[in-house]
């Protein structure tokens, strides 16, 4: 009810029934913002306001997608890195029913990952020539790297890691294969302040210029 001084000046009740209105009004707004309750009304400016409840929901649903980019990420690089390869079974000639891996360099990392490979897709690999069927050899098995680029005061700042490997397969006196030489290379910038960082980004290049030499081979095994 309003007071006895309101009724008695009617533009003063008119002013603060107004005032009523908006503080009300002004009430409502707020806990539909808080709440982010629909059924309440709009902002009488007319602008547009966001439930803080829904903008942290929103936030978070961007934080989980932006995580599970980035695990599915590491995940491909983790198996890579692991020689595993998303490719179908090796399938290789009668000829390799019992097969010998020549090599001179039995500790490189090449002829311990084709080895590796050739036992997972099933080959039967022999320790003497005179009991195989079919022998590969590694003809050649050469990695190393070079400089690239040197700064002003010709320091490198950027190097090649190169892996070269020649291959032929042989049953009897019938060649299969013939050589195959391949060298694939890849380089990274070099820091003198980062010596120990960088040396694991070189060993971590060249193991995965290894993976890729190994799939190159058992590709072309495949297609005799």
């Amino acid at each position: 009810m309003l007071s006895s001084s309101l009724l008695k000046n009617p533009e003063a009740a008119r002013f603060g029934v107004k005032n009523r209105l908006k503080m009300l009004m002004y009430w409502r707004v707020n806990c539909a913002c808080w709440t982010g309750c629909p059924n309440v009304a709009e902002p009488m400016d007319g602008r547009e306001r966001r439930s803080p409840i829904l903008a942290l929901t929103r936030t978070r649903l961007r934080i989980f997608q932006r995580a599970a980019k980035t695990l599915t990420w590491l995940l491909v690089l983790l198996l890579s890195g692991c020689g595993f390869h998303l490719q179908s079974a090796l399938t290789h000639p009668a000829e390799m029913e019992r097969t010998y891996l020549a090599t001179e360099n039995t500790h490189s990392q090449f002829y311990r990952e084709l080895r590796s490979q050739l036992r997972a897709a099933g080959v039967n690999l022999v320790e003497s020539p005179v009991e195989a069927t079919a022998t590969l050899s590694i003809l050649v098995d050469e990695t190393d790297q070079r400089v690239l680029s040197v700064s002003a005061r010709n320091v490198p700042t950027e190097y090649e890691v190169y892996y070269s490997v020649e291959y032929e397969l042989l049953s009897g006196e019938n060649r299969l294969l013939a050589p195959q030489l391949i060298t694939l290379t890849r380089d990274y910038t070099y820091n003198e302040n980062l010596v120990l960082g960088k040396a694991h980004e070189e060993a971590m290049m060249r193991e995965a210029i290894v993976n890729d030499l190994v799939r190159i081979v058992l590709k072309q095994i495949s297609s005799l």
